[in-house]
């Protein structure tokens, strides 16, 4: 099955049509090249790079409520931590108490 050419080639034309409102540019217009890479370094680097598996209807939430989402997360984590939560499961608190 031979497939549809949709594309033309370019006109030959010999004599190039110079317009003197739209001149072509020259190295003295253009300047120095000027390299940009990236954002650079942080200056205090303070965050760790990392992947985490969060379940969808949290990552609807917080990024319903606008950009800076990965931030927020970051924040109610930060509070969690605070209040000192990370230690287990509801369960393995029940047996605490019990003992």
């Amino acid at each position: 099955m031979k497939r549809a050419t949709t594309l033309k080639p370019p006109k030959n034309t010999s004599a190039k049509i110079v317009d003197r409102d739209n001149p072509p540019w020259s190295e003295e217009m253009l300047g120095p090249p000027v390299m940009h890479r990236g954002r650079g370094p942080q200056k205090a680097p303070t965050k760790v790079l990392t992947t985490i598996r969060l379940d969808a209807d949290v990552i609807a939430f917080f990024r319903a409520q606008g950009t800076g989402y990965q931030s927020r997360i970051n924040d109610a984590l930060k509070r969690v931590k605070e209040r000192g939560l990370t230690t287990g499961s509801t369960a393995t608190a029940r047996k605490r108490a019990a003992r």
